[in-house]
């Protein structure tokens, strides 16, 4: 289960020829990390979930896997999504051996159907058996998970949070409609988080933290 209240979303790191610079993505969260910061989510939330080819998100999660400090004194999750399933089925199967505490799962880039969304993100919840935040972006992706669905994944045990970027009044009508006190609302950033609080969000996928973790 994710216990804390907000992560930080860290930006992956890049050297001048657009390869992945992966010491220098550790070494910004093993800063926050020195600074007091007890989660970040990596390859999530800054665009990598689908710009991140799979080989790279392999290799950043290998990384990870042999910082042991870090691995095992914070919530990290990490961003699963691909414009192909096969490779984020791949993702998934690769997260599950690990202690990644868990992932943030976005929908393919393919404008599924609401019932093509569900089969999709049963699959991967399965593969990863990890706890899981479910992702809606409808400004980014196209597609806008439904209320319907929201609610029938979140009778799903691992299904532990909602990260909404989208209609941020549909919070307050899934809260009358999901019974369960473990289950979560993540603002994705810090805009109009103090009215975002007010519709029924409870916790921060936070941006501004990369600059000032202190004060967020």
């Amino acid at each position: 289960m994710l216990k804390e209240t907000f992560h930080i979303a860290v930006p992956t790191a890049f050297f001048e020829d657009e390869s992945v610079n992966i010491q220098g993505t550790i070494d910004h969260i093993r800063d926050l990390y020195k600074q007091g910061v007890k989660s970040v989510l990596v390859s999530g939330s800054t665009g990598e979930q689908h710009s991140l080819n799979l080989k790279e998100k392999i290799e950043i999660i290998n990384s990870l896997v042999l910082e042991e400090e870090l691995i095992n004194n914070m919530e990290i999750s990490f961003g699963v999504s691909s414009i192909r399933q096969k490779e984020a089925e791949e993702l998934a199967k690769k997260i599950r051996t690990t202690k990644i505490s868990g992932i943030l799962l976005g929908p393919p880039y393919v404008l599924p159907t609401q019932e093509e969304a569900l089969v999709y993100t049963k699959t991967i919840i399965n593969l990863s058996n990890k706890p899981t935040i479910l992702y809606n972006n409808p400004k980014r992706t196209g597609f806008n998970l439904s209320v319907n669905s929201i609610i029938q994944l979140s009778k799903i045990e691992l299904v532990v949070g909602l990260k909404e970027a989208g209609n941020k009044e549909k919070v307050g009508l899934l809260k009358n409609n999901i019974n369960r006190s473990n289950f979560h609302f993540y603002a994705g950033g810090e805009v109009e988080l103090e009215e975002k609080v007010l519709q029924g969000f409870d916790r921060l996928s936070s941006i501004a933290g990369n600059i000032s973790p202190m004060e967020i």
